[in-house]
């Protein structure tokens, strides 16, 4: 009977979160009768993201056609900087450019520079795009929520006579020499001089790198930590698209850099300040997608969809009530739910990329998931990888989840404990057994978290239906006690 028990579990688990299967077996002793797989329907459908969380580490800079619907997506972004551990700017006297006008230290030069990856299209790398960065009149603020629909602009947030700096640019960065991009350490990356006059206070200085190194000697306090630094020197930047098609990339690190020149004991030195647009400070990247077309494709009856950024999720409704019809005294053994892709029969090789991980989250608590950081805990949440090929499963070109008792089972206790306090609580709580499916991505550092997944993505899904031939199935296993 045990070696039942194990390939039951073998057969459903597959190396994902195998920890809680079999939980409800509390007793070794027990003789238990494994019971076959029953399957119950399960009812899909598309589900309109609207704006998703995304203050993140990663931002995405991009206007292309979508090929599937023939309207633009855009991708901006707004980031503030954070003061690196090793920033150091000398005394002003130490300084060796100095200003004829009013004789303190001036930056020989400054500039953004935004490292880019993961282009929409390789062959598209030389086609060019505008963008202009706005420098912000306030800082985007900790504790506030910030959506991929926040516009800075729209806020009132970008200064009017501050620093508007246009440049046009290409994936592919032709300012580098090729002996320099075909180096094996080269960072592909986009370069955006801020040596113009930048006024500020009724000053005028040389260049923007020029305006912090005089709020650093005039202010040391205001460069004590970060927020000081944002809230009282550089608010951040945000970078607008303004023409141009077909370039999206990841925005992976942006750098502002200040360049200058001191005399230290023996020599001249070359120095660089450098803050970072990192995950220790606010970013967000705001998304513009054509909503009547995203609602278009949601009102398909013939498929679900998974697109992103910010675009198409699939709803499942568990059938949790049918699922424990007659198996009060049962326990359930195993779940496996998979969710069947179809092919793209385009052959534009602009079509966008195959999700490839994909959380399951209970709908209601979507909002709380991403705005607490949190990963796929297995047992409310649940994460899987799209599958080419595999040889754990026989079908292939699918995500698979193979274990989610914990939620299955979580979901039927509080539909008890709901309506056995309350005769309207399903009515109150008409997401009770539902759940969406969300493409993501991974992020590593000081913390890990799933965050929404901003590159261009999408897929169709195979529609499941309330009815018994559904082609969406949840699979669960019962083992009944004979003691």
């Amino acid at each position: 009977m045990a070696s039942v028990v194990l390939t039951t579990m073998a057969i459903y688990s597959c190396g994902e979160g195998t920890d809680s299967i079999g939980q409800s077996i509390t007793n070794t002793e027990e003789r238990l009768e494994i019971g076959t797989p029953i399957e119950f329907p399960v009812e899909t459908q598309s589900y309109v993201a609207d704006s998703v969380f995304t203050q993140s580490s990663t931002c995405y800079l991009g206007l292309v056609r979508d090929p599937e619907t023939l309207t633009d997506v855009k991708s901006e972004f707004s980031t503030q900087f954070h003061l690196l551990d090793v920033m150091r700017i000398p005394q002003a006297e130490k300084f060796v450019s100095i200003s004829n006008q009013d004789n303190l230290p001036v930056a020989d030069s400054c500039d953004l520079i935004l490292y880019v990856s993961n282009p929409f299209n390789a062959s598209d790398s030389l086609l060019s795009i505008k963008m202009t960065v706005h420098e912000l009149s306030t800082t985007m603020e900790p504790g506030v929520k910030y959506y991929s629909n926040f516009n800075p602009m729209s806020h009132g947030m970008v200064k009017t006579e501050g620093l508007n700096k246009s440049k046009m640019f290409s994936f592919l960065n032709l300012t580098d020499q090729d002996t320099t991009r075909t180096k094996s350490t080269y960072l592909n990356n986009i370069r955006v001089s801020l040596n113009e006059p930048y006024t500020y206070n009724g000053n005028t200085v040389n260049n923007y790198g020029t305006y912090i190194i005089r709020q650093y000697h005039e202010h040391p306090e205001y460069f004590k930590n970060s927020y000081a630094f944002s809230h009282h020197v550089c608010p951040g930047f945000f970078f607008e698209i303004t023409d141009g098609y077909g370039f999206h990339a990841k925005v992976s690190n942006i750098g502002l850099r200040v360049f200058f020149r001191y005399q230290s004991d023996t020599t001249v030195v070359n120095s660089t300040m450098t803050l970072a647009g990192t995950r220790e400070v606010l970013q967000s990247t705001l998304i513009t997608n054509d909503t009547k077309a995203i609602r278009q494709l949601a009102a398909n009856t013939n498929h679900t969809y998974l697109k992103s950024p910010a675009g198409l999720f699939t709803e499942a409704t568990l059938p949790v009530k049918d699922i424990f019809n007659g198996h009060d005294n049962d326990s359930i053994i195993a779940a496996k739910l998979s969710f069947q892709r179809i092919n793209d029969e385009s052959s534009d090789e602009r079509m966008f990329a195959i999700p490839q991980t994909i959380l399951m989250v209970q709908e209601d608590s979507l909002t709380s998931f991403f705005e607490g950081n949190n990963v796929p805990d297995l047992t409310t949440s649940f994460y899987a990888n799209f599958n080419y090929i595999s040889s754990s499963y026989s079908a292939t070109n699918t995500y698979n989840f193979t274990n989610i008792i914990p939620l299955v089972k979580q979901m039927w206790r509080n539909y008890q404990d709901g309506t056995s306090a309350n005769p309207n609580w399903e009515t109150e709580n008409p997401n009770w057994n539902k759940v969406l499916l969300v493409p993501i991505t991974y992020v590593s550092g000081t913390s890990t978290s799933a965050e929404h997944d901003m590159s261009l993505t999408s897929t169709k899904l195979i529609k499941g239906t309330k009815n018994t031939d559904s082609p969406v199935k949840i699979q669960v296993v019962f083992a009944k006690s004979n003691n």
